[in-house]
């Protein structure tokens, strides 16, 4: 086939310019994400011989070669793996697009600092491109392997590349980077010199478990080249005791399985024996990924048998809920050749499963317990997820209780566990009180509030969307009904209420004609109109029957793309607030109450407002309003 020449798309043409003229201060990490790529090879092409007797190819001598050309100022990352085919080097070498582009470069630019950017280069799977970094020219020749032609790929990184078939190439693949000149000041180093290579291989790859070699340098003067030098241990971090490894080394291995270049918060170590024996080395992040909510994020951890590599992503291993988390888990008494599908059938798998949850989850109450900042910084970036357990874990739902915490009206910072609420709540307190919605600024500001605030009475703040959902599987704790302040009546009984009972019904006899006459006003709206106890600053709130959904709720069906029925809610009124006097004044005086039914229309929208919501008729509402607006000038 004849040398072919493809342009880069737009987004691929800035990414390479972005390489090109490296935003990242630590050039390094082009090794780093070269050998990481061609591990994988070595893996999948193992976990192919193995699965595959037909396969055509050599895995007697599976490795990775570094070679150095000082005069030609080249370095060449060679590996024996599965390599790639034509088609398969135009789909993930051409087009970039296709690792997420748009979306690496959107956060590229929104990193705020160096360490946050690098470790953008593995996450999106770009590792590749971080060879432009350093050459001028970058060339791959790759042979998929069981076939018998090979591919090469050449690029400047300038807006093209080049794709021919061609003959005679090893099984596996190789990149040879056209090594740009060292230029100290812009953290660019001499990548011929051989210390250079070996110490970016020990600080980032020693624990990769193939051989890492140094080839091609020169014994002496007359002996010609040496014999190859592995450069890394290739000791498994997961089946050594933990005072035998340094936690820099811990954190390498999350950073090669995770392409996480940030340090993890914790480190967890499991070491099971008895009737099945297996080793687990896991990690949870410091940062959600971008992708964590998309149906296309790949979860769960690394499954080895016996040293051997067999799948990423093993999704068995841990329950959705724990899906951020990463690591290592080596069996072994199970087949070399097992599937996903024989993994979900199998019982060890799933008491595997069983321990490693527990594991986890003590392991944050720990830190919960001894580590504030951390269990501060793990709540921001993983608390709506791990919240998903309370619905879908049952065995498990007390242990995500106990270390999930909330937002409460109490501090604008601090959050508290449903123990912490309970130990301080006021005297003659029944309930735990919350409210959900979109965000705190729109549910700390709800009339719903404003009442127990003022009573002293705290409310949690609710704001992901698995709240509205957890809250009523779990139902109660330590014997306290979890009670929504935007349902049902909210009986505060006489907690911080200076009213007598008779004030209270004085009140109620007062304003019952209004009530009625607003309740058959506002009959489209509105199931019923009563007084409220839970106002004390806005004239008006609209609320849910018990047993109906909130309208956080029936936003997220709506943005599900689901239909919601509608649901007549009940307006409660503040007979305190001027303006809920003056309407009750008017009423009671005028035969004649046609203008008021503009100012009861008015009251009910300005309630659904409140709450975040909108008007049923918004061009009607604005009319009104601007109407009474132009009478008061």
């Amino acid at each position: 086939m004849p040398t072919e020449t493809f342009e880069f798309q737009v987004e691929a043409r800035q990414l390479l310019q972005l390489m090109i003229h490296s935003i990242y201060s630590n050039k390094d990490v082009f090794l780093r994400e070269l050998v990481s790529n061609a591990s994988d090879a070595l893996d999948k092409l193992r976990l192919a011989a193995l699965r595959d007797d037909s396969l055509d190819a050599d895995v007697s001598d599976l490795h990775i070669e570094l070679e150095i050309d000082e005069d030609a100022r080249t370095l060449t990352v060679r590996d024996n793996g599965i390599g790639m085919s034509y088609d398969e080097v135009g789909q993930l070498i051409g087009t970039i697009a296709n690792s997420g582009t748009a979306e690496f470069l959107r956060e590229l630019r929104e990193a705020k600092d160096a360490a946050g950017a690098e470790g953008l280069i593995g996450q999106f799977g770009v590792g590749f491109y971080s060879g432009f970094m350093v050459a001028d020219e970058v060339t791959l020749l790759t042979r998929r392997a069981g076939e018998t032609k090979g591919t090469r790929w050449t690029s400047r990184g300038e807006g093209t590349y080049t794709l021919e078939e061609t003959g005679d190439v090893p099984q596996g693949t190789s990149i040879t980077l056209h090594l740009k000149p060292a230029d100290p000041n812009n953290q660019l180093h001499d990548y011929t010199s051989v210390w250079k290579i070996k110490e970016i291989v020990k600080r980032y790859s020693d624990f990769i478990t193939w051989p890492v070699k140094l080839v091609g340098q020169p014994a002496g003067e007359d002996d010609g080249p040496a014999e190859p030098e592995t450069l890394n241990s290739m000791k498994a971090l997961w089946a050594r005791s933990r005072d035998e490894v340094s936690e820099d080394e811990y954190h390498e291995l999350y950073k090669h399985i995770s392409h996480d270049w940030r340090e993890p918060l914790e480190t967890i170590q499991l070491q099971a024996e008895g009737t099945f024996e297996y080793q687990a080395l896991l990690f949870v992040p410091s940062h959600a990924p971008h992708d964590l909510f998309t149906q296309d994020y790949k979860r769960g951890v690394q499954l080895y048998v016996k040293r051997v590599f067999i799948m990423d992503d093993c999704e068995e291993l841990l329950p959705p809920y724990l899906r951020f988390v990463k690591g290592v888990v080596d069996a072994q008494d199970l087949s070399l050749n097992v599937s996903r599908e024989i993994l979900q059938q199998d019982r060890h798998i799933r008491m595997m499963q069983r321990r490693l949850t527990k594991k986890v989850l003590s392991s944050i109450k720990s830190m919960m317990a001894n580590d504030a900042e951390h269990y501060a910084t793990f709540w921001r970036e993983f608390g709506a997820v791990l919240k998903e357990g309370l619905v879908t874990d049952s065995d498990n739902s007390d242990a995500v209780l106990a270390v999930s915490s909330f937002a409460t009206t109490y501090g604008e910072d601090e959050t508290v566990t449903l123990a912490q609420y309970v130990e301080r709540m006021r005297d003659g307190q029944e309930d735990i009180y919350y409210i959900t919605g979109q965000s705190r600024q729109s549910i700390d500001n709800s009339p719903h509030v404003e009442a127990l605030r003022e009573r002293g009475i705290e409310v949690l703040l609710l704001t992901d969307p698995v709240d509205e959902v957890w809250v009523d599987a779990v139902g109660e704790f330590e014997g306290k009904r979890l009670q929504s302040i935007v349902k049902g009546e909210i009986d505060l009984g006489t907690q911080g209420d200076e009213k007598s009972e008779g004030e209270r019904e004085k009140q109620a006899e007062e304003y019952a004609g209004l009530l009625d006459w607003m309740g058959e006003q506002l009959d489209e709206d509105v199931k019923q109109v009563r007084l409220s106890s839970r106002l004390t600053v806005s004239p008006a709130c609209v609320v849910a029957d018990a047993d109906d959904m909130t309208p956080a709720l029936e936003n997220m069906y709506r943005a599900m793309g689901q239909e919601v029925p509608r649901t007549k809610r009940i307006l409660e009124l503040n007979p305190d607030h001027q303006l809920v006097k003056g309407l009750n004044q008017a009423y009671r005086e005028r035969e004649d109450r046609s203008d008021l039914t503009e100012t009861a229309e008015l009251l009910y929208s300005l309630a659904v407002l409140a709450e975040g919501g909108r008007p049923a008729d918004p061009a009607r509402f604005v009319k009104v309003v601007a109407d009474r607006l132009e009478r008061t000038l």
